[in-house]
């Protein structure tokens, strides 16, 4: 919004000034399934519902930050960890409003599926108000998620055999716990210090619950963590690969948890830890 200065007449002859809000042309707004995000809306309900952990500015600078880990988001950086657009881009406004309705697990950033789809595509308008880079720069082109290969033992087995090779057990730990020998060492885009994912913690990723989403994790990185992108690094069945080896890792009854057990129970003595002493095999 912009101020306008208006000047009203009375019946004495006299011009007196107003300042009131005007709506701007570079007013900014967002779009998702046909509804139409407005920024006036959104900020008030920012103001109710946001303000107290993202702050007034939208730094990341709330009364409640000092007491949360890991802190809120800072939306003067435009830099989102959960995007469907390569790293380094700004994700799209559906990314953003499946971000606000999804919440983040192992965080503070709770679920606000409550609000209407409007309120939140609002929000979302709000929200891409607090960085230049909404004006200066489009939404990057979400990636390509191809058809998922089959869940077989074989694709969790070189997920494993990957897991170990990109020393993912690193940050995440042997077993996906997030206490990997470099966990205690990483910060993330503000030198804040960051966990990696632990993989045992509840029955969803932090940027989704389905296979396609922990694919779409690999190839886009989550921007502003340690967790880089693997688009130019692995191929498209590897990463498949490596998500079903990953699903055998949390505390769910998957398909890949059932393949990954019966194999264990079979051959138990050719499979060989993770880390720095795995040596060869599986």
């Amino acid at each position: 919004m912009t101020l306008k200065r208006i000047f009203v007449t009375f019946a004495l002859g006299i011009a007196i000034p107003f300042v009131v809000d005007a709506p701007s042309s570079s007013a900014q707004e967002s779009h998702v399934d046909g509804l139409t995000g407005n920024a006036g809306s959104g900020k008030q309900l920012y103001r109710r519902f946001c303000v107290g952990c993202h702050g007034p500015e939208g730094d990341a600078n709330g009364e409640n930050a000092l007491w949360i880990d890991p802190k809120p988001r800072d939306f003067t950086a435009a830099t989102f960890k959960c995007r469907s657009t390569p790293t380094g881009t700004l994700p799209t406004d559906e990314d953003l409003d499946h971000a606000i309705t999804r919440g983040f697990v192992t965080t503070n950033m709770p679920s606000w599926n409550p609000l209407t789809p409007q309120q939140r595509v609002d929000l979302v308008a709000y929200i891409k108000t607090f960085s230049p880079r909404w004006k200066a720069e489009k939404a990057g082109t979400p990636i390509a998620v191809p058809p998922e290969t089959p869940v077989t033992i074989e694709s969790v087995l070189h997920g494993r055999e990957l897991f170990q090779k990109m020393e993912c057990w690193k940050c995440h730990g042997p077993a996906g716990h997030g206490d990997g020998p470099s966990a205690a060492t990483l910060t993330d885009s503000k030198d804040n210090p960051i966990r990696p994912y632990n993989f045992s913690t509840g029955s969803r990723f932090k940027c989704g619950e389905t296979n396609q989403d922990l694919y779409r994790i690999f190839m886009t990185g989550v921007d502003g963590t340690p967790m880089p992108s693997f688009a130019d690094v692995i191929q498209p069945n590897d990463a498949w690969d490596l998500v079903h080896f990953l699903r055998t890792l949390q505390a769910l009854h998957t398909k890949e948890a059932e393949l990954w057990k019966k194999y264990v129970a079979e051959h138990a003595a050719q499979i060989k830890p993770i880390g720095p002493d795995a040596g060869g095999g599986q």
